[in-house]
């Protein structure tokens, strides 16, 4: 058993009945009245994102995890399969239990947490950022820079991502996974 002063993003308890992921935080202590923890959970099982607050103290059931690299090999509608980095052996996860599918390409190395007690993958962590070229997007209209000015660009997974008005087809661009948006244009 764990307490709120054990919580950070990316622990995952066991609540209602499901297991839940920890995605943010916030510790809050009022002028007034007890401390409370305010959390964005998402369900390992459903996908669905919940709010929840607990008060300070609160006992929280924590379930054991370990991590794993897999190798995102292919897709086959709703379900994705990895690849073990060290024995090879594969597994298959539910579109559902993963943050940003859209985002990921084959051969692309992610950390997949795994319940300790029955082996069941619970949640896929992608890397911070991914490289991705620029497949097809509009050309940038001349003169239209007077604030900083995007276009909708889609990129080879498929993903439409916000691009300044520079980046070109062909171009490989630098995409912050957590949230999908562009961060820098990477030099060839």
């Amino acid at each position: 058993m764990a307490s709120t002063s054990d919580i950070r993003n990316g622990l995952c308890i066991r609540y209602n009945h499901d297991i839940f992921k920890i995605i943010e935080f916030l510790h809050v202590k009022p002028g007034k009245g007890p401390a409370f923890v305010r959390t964005k959970l998402k369900s390992v099982t459903t996908g669905k994102v919940i709010d929840n607050t607990f008060s300070a103290g609160h006992k929280i059931d924590d379930v054991r995890v370990e991590t794993h690299k897999f190798q995102f090999l292919y897709n086959d509608g709703e379900t994705f399969h990895f690849m073990h980095a060290d024995d090879y052996s594969q597994i298959e996860l539910q579109k559902s239990a993963l943050d940003r599918p859209d985002l990921m390409k084959e051969g692309e190395v992610v950390t997949i947490l795994i319940n300790s007690e029955d082996g069941m993958p619970l949640s896929v962590d992608m890397p911070a950022s991914v490289i991705l070229e620029v497949t097809h997007t509009e050309p940038g209209v001349k003169g239209n820079t007077a604030t900083n000015a995007t276009k909708p660009a889609t990129v080879e997974t498929g993903a439409t991502v916000n691009v300044p008005l520079f980046i070109n087809e062909g171009d490989k661009i630098k995409v912050e996974t957590e949230k999908g948006t562009y961060k820098e244009r990477i030099k060839q």
